[in-house]
């Protein structure tokens, strides 16, 4: 058979494709009985989409390619400043820890035509493991902000992909700042109609599913495109929780660092001409029939937006323990030793006890991540020490017997109270039961960092300062906390990056 000849002129896409079915149909082979192809109208009985209806991930990708930075108020543009200088505060935290710097060491073994920058450290790399490695330190400390609603999680980990695709777009702080909005509409909105635990799902799903859409805008996608990266993502990518059950790993802090990461690859092969599932959520095999078995409706994008009911937080904690750590620490008042404590009741949701109370270990944690996940091991740190610091989460704290002595005698009990109101506030009734009978109660409804309790400006830039303590001098803090708070005068986003080389 004599060889088929390319067309100089092809398109370079898909040709590989074309060569082989012309090789087939020259030997015969195409001579097996071709699949009938379905009709729409076939395509469509298996959908939950009505007639006409856009899909969430039309819905997602229009909303996100017509949203305009003028649009913004006021107060929504600075809670996106107000975040995004968060969010580098706990990077500089975080990036000195292990976890972090194995990510950081594998982003350093590869190079690009088309580098973005890792935080802390100025590495160039691909953009996927900058995210990544951006997203590691973000997360570690476990310190960046949280959102309570049907589900939770932690909507600033998506911010881990918006810098490398911001960096690589060459787009300007009003353009990050509204990349955040969308981030965290996406990410809040969805949480509001999908009990993402329930399903036995990670809320790093829906963080990478937030991140595709901001990094698109960043990255210039069309409508189109955005909906490819959308099914490509969502396609391939689900995360299930058990990273977050039982003694936890460094996988609490890299679930959503990859996630992320998936996310901001998924944008790059869109970018690039790449195809993905169609009907994503609502197809025969989509997230409705296969993963969540029911459909939800998106609400209204846009006002009131999700990013202003995001809390940020108080105590690298978990967002459960907020309450908690506080109400401890405004118990120490009514004791002068915890040798005069016979018995700690903790009354709280079920939700929380389910994720910060749920197993032997969470009462005698061997890892970081357990214990900044235990809400008895915090109460504990906060009586004992009267702060909340990393450090506790390590050892030698891990095996203090005096420590550990008084977590033994926590409890968690669910709160029909507490159940009621957990789509709001994490509500905390601790009670101190004396030795001597007396009793004792401190009640926290809005943690210090709930948006009905929101930190000052001023306690923002103060932790900021705390946590680059240990990675830069105090100089290059000022200049990073100017330049954060004149966000939407920045010509260059990708100049943040870079300002935290430590």
């Amino acid at each position: 058979m004599e060889p088929v000849a390319l067309d100089e002129t092809l398109d370079v896409r898909g040709a590989g494709r074309r060569i082989f079915l012309a090789q087939v149909a020259a030997t015969g082979a195409a001579a097996a009985a071709p699949v009938q192809a379905q009709s729409p109208d076939s395509e469509r009985s298996w959908s939950t989409l009505a007639r006409g209806q856009l899909g969430v991930a039309e819905t997602l990708a229009r909303y996100a390619v017509n949203l305009k930075y003028e649009e913004l108020p006021p107060e929504v543009v600075h809670t996106a400043k107000r975040i995004v200088l968060d969010t580098f505060g706990c990077a500089l935290g975080g990036y000195s820890s292990g976890p972090a710097q194995i990510a950081v060491e594998l982003a350093g073994e590869i190079t690009t035509r088309k580098p973005a920058t890792v935080l802390c450290s100025g590495i160039k790399t691909s953009a996927d493991l900058a995210t990544f490695a951006n997203g590691v330190a973000i997360r570690y400390l476990d310190f960046n902000d949280g959102f309570i609603s049907v589900g939770n999680g932690h909507p600033s980990d998506s911010i881990a992909a918006l810098l490398p695709a911001a960096e690589l777009g060459g787009r300007s702080g009003r353009d990050l700042i509204m990349a955040t909005v969308l981030a965290y509409e996406v990410f809040c909105k969805v949480n509001d109609v999908l009990d993402i635990r329930g399903i036995g799902l990670d809320s790093s799903t829906i963080a990478g599913l937030a991140a595709c859409v901001g990094a698109g805008r960043l990255s210039g996608l069309t409508e189109q495109q955005m909906v490819t990266a959308i099914g490509i993502f969502v396609g391939g990518n689900i995360a299930i929780n058990q990273g977050r059950v039982g003694t936890l790993s460094n996988w609490k802090s890299y679930g959503s660092a990859e996630s992320c990461r998936k996310a901001m690859f998924a944008v790059r092969l869109a970018q690039s001409g790449m195809t993905g599932p169609a009907q994503v959520f609502e197809g025969r095999d989509g997230f409705f029939n296969v993963i969540s078995h029911k459909p939800f409706t998106l609400p209204p994008l846009g006002a009131p937006y999700g990013i202003m009911h995001a809390f940020l937080k108080r105590f690298a904690l978990g967002q459960y323990a907020q309450t908690v750590a506080q109400a401890a620490l405004e118990s120490r008042q009514y004791f002068k030793d915890v040798s005069e404590i016979e018995a700690i009741n903790i009354r709280v949701s079920r939700s929380a006890i389910k994720v910060m109370a749920d197993s032997p270990d969470k009462w005698r944690p061997q890892t970081h991540e357990t214990a900044d996940h235990s809400m008895p091991y915090s109460a504990g740190v906060a009586m004992i020490y009267g702060r909340i610091d990393p450090v506790y989460y390590e050892d030698p704290y891990l095996h203090d017997a005096r420590l550990l002595d008084l977590v033994s005698r926590v409890k968690c009990i669910p709160s029909a109270e507490a159940d009621r109101v957990e789509q709001e506030y994490n509500l905390c009734d601790l009670e101190l039961v004396f030795k001597s009978d007396q009793r004792k109660t401190v009640r926290v409804d809005y943690h210090r960092g709930h948006w009905k309790n929101p930190m000052t400006d001023a306690e923002m830039e103060e932790k900021l300062r705390l946590l680059a303590r240990g990675q830069l001098a105090a100089q290059k803090t000022d200049a990073l906390l100017r330049q954060l708070w004149a966000l939407e005068d920045l010509p260059q986003a990708g100049a943040l990056v870079e300002m935290t080389r430590v």
